[in-house]
Formats: structure tokens, C-alpha cells, sequence
């Protein structure tokens, strides 16, 4: 059944109408061909961009919808129920443009804003490289000013549409005083000298490319910063914040959609005489599932409304990426269990559930990294 809503507007309600009807049209079926193939599915983004829900929560003279960031959470949330690897690619698009909104001239952003929102152009998020992902500040790949470009060298790991995207939003280093010395770039994807590894081999997002980007003297004119040297950490630590929330309403997708298989096994699936879910075993193991469903959303629903008030969210954003994602895992495991042997082939999704939410307790900055986040928050007040 659809998840029942409280929308802030009609208009709103509209828009989780249309991701419903788009979804049933062209996400849910053909999620199963394109996660087994391990195939991206790039026009899906272009149809999400030119029905206006790739730039939701932009202002709309830009292209975008001015829908406020509870809103566009619940699309994503609606998305990943049907495709993990859409969803996540949602909040990873929205996250890769939100540099050019917030650090952007007003230049930058008429030029470019409108074929980002629009679906035109699709942005991957180059930070992490592999002996600094939690930390971002021992980054090594460098941009070097030469009159009027800068020279980029180096490499970017795990960066979700690596190879598909067609622009990467760069954080490189244009100095040596540690987090102050980044810098923030747009780069397109078919500037020279930028390539893509060969994409990981990933247990789940299979439909989701991600690859280290490779960095041999790429050549970036200076007018594609953002801001000035050295505010890129800045741009990239403000986005993440609003990232987490992306992939706290993905999980709590991916989790409904689990508790839904679960739900509907359990009613169809007979022993002793009677449905499954009429013994209490699994009628209490169902109800913890629910529980930790709707408290998922409520969490990040919770945290955006502070982000939209134009109030600090930043440990309420850390405490929702933390509980949704560590809940999609209790969750979309606790489904296999219900299915039983079931659960663990793959003539029924919840097996790629439980590999998709994974992940998810592990990038936009790991669950260890979320409980740090949220301890100095609280030893600071």
C-alpha cells in the first residue's frame, strides 16, 4: 500500500503523485533487468529531470521547484522504494549541485543551474579518495593555477556515476594548510586528461555506477570555481549535511519497501492451518519493522523541517542519516527472516534490499562518523 502522507500543500501532494505514477511507469519495471545487468539507467534521470523532480529543492528562477527540502525527502523516499540505486542517484545529483547554488556568482548559476535541474546534465560528487574518506582533509589530489585554468591532478574514489555523470563537482587542493587549502570545482566530464577506473564490483547499488575518477593534468578555466581558493572543505562539509538527509529518506525507502514484501508474504504464506503473520512471532517481528519504518521518517522529516525553518540541522541531520540507515539494515534483514528460505533467493527482492541498505550505513560519511558528529555536537552545547 502507498505510505499515507502529510503533505504541506496540494501542490506538494501533486508532486508525490507524479513520482508515484513515473515510478510505476518507468522505474519499477525494469529495476530487476537493469540491477542484474549492473546497467545505469541515465534516460531514467532525464524523464525525473524534465517532470521537474531533480530540482525540487532550488528556486525556481533557476529552474528548480522552491519545494521545501521535506518535500523533496519524501520523493527520494518514493524513488528508492522502487529503486535504490535512482534514489541514491537523486541525492547524489541534488548534492552535486548544491556548491554551485551556495557558492556560485550569479553567473555561474544562470549558466549552469538550469541543465543540472533540468535533467540534462547529470553531476556526480568527487571528495573521498582512498586513503582519505572519513577524513577529507588528507586529500592529495591537487589543482595547480596556471594563468587562467587550473591543472588538476590526482584521484577521486568512489564516486557514485563515475563515467556516466557529465560533470563531477571537484574538492582539490590548492594549498598546503590541510582543510583550508581546498578548493571547490565544476568539471565536465569530457575535459581532457579525465577518465574513469574500471567500476567497482559492488555487492549492492548494481544499477548504480561508481568509480575512481583519474586526474592526469585536467585543465579547468578558473571561472568553473566555486568560490574563492580554499572555501572548498566549506562548500563540501555544508552539502554533506543535506546529503545525509538524501540517503536517510533513501533507506527509509528501501526499508518500506522491504516491510511491504515482508507484510504481503506474510499474508499470502500459510503453516499450521493459518497465515504466518497471525503467529505472534512474526506479527511482533513485523511490528518492530513498521516501528522502525515510520520512526526512520519521522526522524529526517524532523531534521528537514529544521533545515527549512533556516535553522542549524546539522547533528539532527547526522542523528537521521544514523537511525534510517541503521534501521533499513534491522529491517531489510529482519524481511529475509520472514521470507525464510525465500527471503534468501532472489525470486523475491528482499536479498537485494538487504545488500542496497548496507551501503548506505557506510558512504555520505559512515554511521562510526555520525556517532562522532553527534557527541562533539552535544560536548559543544
Amino acid at each position: 500500500m502507498p505510505v499515507e502522507r502529510l503533505m504541506p500543500t496540494q501542490e506538494s501532494a501533486d508532486l508525490v503523485d507524479l513520482t508515484r505514477s513515473i515510478v510505476a511507469r518507468d522505474i519499477r519495471p525494469r529495476v530487476d533487468a537493469f540491477e542484474k545487468a549492473a546497467s545505469f539507467p541515465r534516460d531514467v534521470f532525464r524523464t525525473l529531470g524534465r517532470a521537474g523532480l531533480l530540482g525540487l529543492p532550488y528556486p525556481e528562477e533557476y529552474g528548480g521547484a522552491g519545494q521545501p527540502y521535506e518535500v523533496y525527502l519524501q520523493v527520494v523516499e518514493e524513488i528508492a522504494a522502487a529503486s535504490a540505486s535512482v534514489g541514491v542517484g537523486v541525492s547524489v545529483h541534488t548534492l552535486a549541485c548544491f556548491g554551485l547554488l551556495h557558492a556560485g556568482t550569479e553567473e555561474q548559476k544562470r549558466r549552469w543551474l538550469p541543465d543540472m535541474l533540468g535533467g540534462e546534465l547529470l553531476g556526480a560528487y568527487c571528495l573521498s579518495e582512498a586513503h582519505a574518506g572519513s577524513d577529507p582533509a588528507a586529500m592529495r589530489t591537487k589543482a595547480v593555477r596556471d594563468g587562467d585554468e587550473y591543472v588538476i591532478t590526482g584521484a577521486k574514489a568512489w564516486t557514485t556515476h563515475g563515467g556516466d555523470a557529465d560533470f563531477y563537482k571537484v574538492m582539490a587542493r590548492t594549498g598546503d594548510t590541510g582543510g583550508k587549502g581546498i578548493s571547490c570545482f565544476l568539471v565536465p566530464a569530457d575535459t581532457p586528461g579525465l577518465t574513469a577506473d574500471v567500476p567497482e564490483d559492488k555487492m549492492g547499488l548494481t544499477g548504480s555506477t561508481t568509480a575512481t575518477m583519474l586526474f592526469d593534468g585536467v585543465r579547468v578555466p578558473v571561472e568553473r570555481r566555486l568560490g574563492v581558493e580554499g572555501q572548498g572543505l566549506p562548500i563540501a562539509l555544508a552539502g554533506l549535511d543535506s546529503g545525509r538527509l538524501g540517503i536517510a529518506a533513501a533507506a527509509t525507502g528501501v526499508a518500506q519497501a522491504a516491510l511491504d514484501v515482508a507484510v504481503r508474504y506474510a499474508r499470502e504464506r500459510e503453516t499450521f492451518g493459518k497465515a504466518i503473520i497471525e503467529h505472534q512471532g512474526v506479527a511482533f517481528l513485523l511490528a518492530d519493522m513498521a516501528a522502525a519504518v515510520e520512526s526512520a521518517r519521522a526522524t529526517y522529516l524532523a531534521a528537514a523541517r529544521l533545515r527549512d525553518a533556516g535553522r542549524p540541522f546539522s547533528r539532527q541531520a547526522s542523528i537521521a542519516k544514523m537511525v534510517a540507515t541503521d534501521n533499513a539494515m534491522r529491517v531489510t534483514t529482519d524481511a529475509v527472516q520472514v521470507l525464510g528460505g525465500a527471503g534468501y533467493t532472489k525470486d523475491f527482492p528482499v536479498e537485494r534490499y538487504m545488500r542496497e541498505a548496507k551501503v548506505m550505513q557506510i558512504f555520505e560519511g559512515t554511521n562510526q562518523i555520525q556517532r562522532l558528529v553527534i557527541s562533539r555536537k552535544l560536548g559543544n552545547n
